[in-house]
């Protein structure tokens, strides 16, 4: 009998994998299994050993080493954003969170103002805990070093325009700002490219008199992996940022972040806590130094415990994941470090191009052409569904309405799909489904099209089941309904929807569920298609019909 202990088989080769998944895809070809990123990037179905070495000309161990080499170790602030309506109120939320694991005094939007009272309040509140980043929202709040009295606190000041502070060595002002061009549309290879761009202008001519003081600060996606290959890469990009000043071997770069909102919606705000969460664990993996989890609820308004899991969802990371304990937890990884090979390469080509323009902001036409691309194909992404948002253009809960509320505005995905539901609640719509055939038959069409419908918040009538065509004719000649879609198998949508067609009522718009082209309709719901815009042209030809 064989020892299946002593049992060995034989490595099997890429070509080999690549034949036998041939074979499985029945007909389809091999590069179905590709999938295109925002970025350009082919993301391939099997990454091996030997392929990455052939990717990087032999240099895996150099990108991998040099990313280590710029991160101090691998451990993270998490830095907590406090709000309040008023000053004694941001301060006593501070404290608490200071209690309960935050390291940095976190200030961002607040809904009051920035006077000296309030400031001097802040100064007191940094003095004690040493630690602060301030996101520069309001410039006033800059002001706040005035009254600090320790020189030696540290931190860092993320704004979009130059801040100059003296007197505070350890305050770090020089900040390659990413944020404005995330919320623009940019993808991975144009933040990275733009920040190095910055810095560029930000460094000047002497890299070492300015080091400490530069840090680079990004928004993080909900891509999880491409985001950890963003923040790996932007370390291999500045070494050879470096390189290009004479300094072979710079100090470790600090990485400051927060999670991005570019994907947050409004509506089913809870789906906002995982996108937070993959946010904030994507970016302790990729290197991150300072996290910020920005609460769930934060585009109408944070609450205290929105706040709380916020923070937490930082803390269990820091404290439960052990990803701490360990120096660049994602490298190695096949796929991971050829994600970074493919950003800085591609990174890399895009800041020579700024920098062939003039520089950063001799390029800003041609940076903000570049981005508005992705930014409409994004927003296309949306609008077919080819990108999903939970709760906002797929699985959307009908029922639901848009919060009048807005904390915090910013560029996001969701925002043409909550104009939607608004416009849908000010000019109702009344939908039916005239469901024709067998029950389980249609359920699909069926489900698909009270799924549109409901993310404009409309929530469709679906009829019983029809299986006589006069009873369907009678339904479409006596329905109130205003959108009429017609859901049935191929064969039945082929073969009854022309014989009732004739039966549409005036100014009733008459659909069918399907790709079909069928004379005398007013349109067809299907998968693919810019859902957006079709739920917008019906609220747009029913207007007309009103007048």
């Amino acid at each position: 009998m064989t020892n299946l202990k002593e049992v060995t088989f034989e490595k099997p080769s890429y070509d080999q994998w690549q034949e036998a998944a041939v074979k499985q895809l029945k007909g389809k070809p091999f590069e179905s299994l590709l999938t295109k990123t925002i970025e350009g990037i082919t993301l391939e179905p099997l990454y091996t050993e030997e392929r990455l070495l052939e990717a990087l000309d032999g240099k895996l161990e150099e990108q991998v080493s040099t990313v280590r080499a710029l991160k101090a170790d691998g451990d993270f602030g998490v830095a907590q954003q406090a709000f309040g309506s008023s000053i004694e109120e941001f301060v006593a939320q501070t404290n608490d969170a200071f209690a309960r694991g935050a390291q940095y005094v976190t200030v961002g939007k607040v809904s009051f103002e920035w006077d000296e009272a309030a400031l001097k309040q802040l100064a007191a509140l940094i003095d004690t805990h040493k630690q602060v980043v301030l996101y520069v929202d309001n410039k006033e709040v800059v002001n706040v070093f005035n009254f600090v009295t320790d020189k030696t606190v540290t931190g860092f000041i993320v704004s979009a325009e130059p801040v100059e502070l003296t007197d505070f060595a350890n305050v770090r002002t020089l900040n390659a700002h990413t944020q404005t061009v995330h919320y623009e549309g940019a993808n991975a290879t144009q933040e990275l490219a733009i920040a190095l761009a910055q810095a560029a202008e930000l460094l000047g001519e002497d890299f070492a008199a300015n080091e400490d003081k530069f840090f680079a600060s990004f928004a993080i996606d909900p891509q999880f992996f491409m985001e950890i290959a963003k923040i790996r890469a932007f370390r291999v990009l500045w070494k050879a940022f470096a390189q290009a000043y004479g300094v072979t071997s710079p100090k470790p770069v600090q990485i400051v972040t927060e999670t991005s909102l570019r994907s947050f919606s409004k509506l089913d705000v809870y789906v906002n806590l995982l996108r937070a969460g993959n946010e904030a664990f994507s970016a302790v993996i990729g290197g991150a130094d300072v996290v910020t989890v920005h609460p769930h609820n934060v585009l109408t308004g944070p609450t205290n415990q929105s706040v709380r899991i916020a923070r937490n969802a930082a803390l269990v990371i820091k404290e439960e994941s052990h990803v701490t304990k360990v120096l660049d937890p994602a490298g190695g990884s096949y796929f991971v470090e050829s994600l970074t090979h493919d950003l800085v390469k591609n990174a890399w080509a895009y800041f020579l191009e700024i920098q062939a323009t003039g520089g950063y902001t001799a390029a800003q036409a041609k940076i903000a052409a570049d981005v508005k691309v992705v930014w409409d194909k994004r927003l296309a992404d949306v609008e077919t569904r080819k990108a999903v948002l939970v709760g906002t253009n797929n699985f959307a809960d009908a029922t639901e309405e848009v919060p009048a509320e807005s904390f915090v505005d910013v560029n996001r995905l969701a925002q043409p799909f909550e104009k939607l539901r608004v416009d849908f609640k000010e000019n109702p719509v009344k939908v039916a489904v005239l469901a024709y055939g067998e029950l389980k038959k249609i359920k699909p069409r069926t489900d698909f099209v009270t799924g549109i419908f409901a993310t404009a918040g409309v929530t469709a009538d679906v009829t019983e089941p029809f299986t006589d065509v006069e009873a369907a004719k009678n339904y479409l000649a006596t329905t109130d309904a205003q959108v009429v879609v017609f859901s049935a198998v191929d064969e039945d949508v082929e073969a009854v929807l022309p014989q009732i067609i004739a039966s549409k009522q005036p100014g009733t718009l008459l659909d069918v569920a399907g790709k079909f082209d069928i004379d005398g309709i007013d349109g067809a719901l299907y998968a693919g298609m810019n859902i957006y815009e079709k739920l917008e042209g019906i609220q747009t030809s029913l207007k007309e019909v009103q007048r």
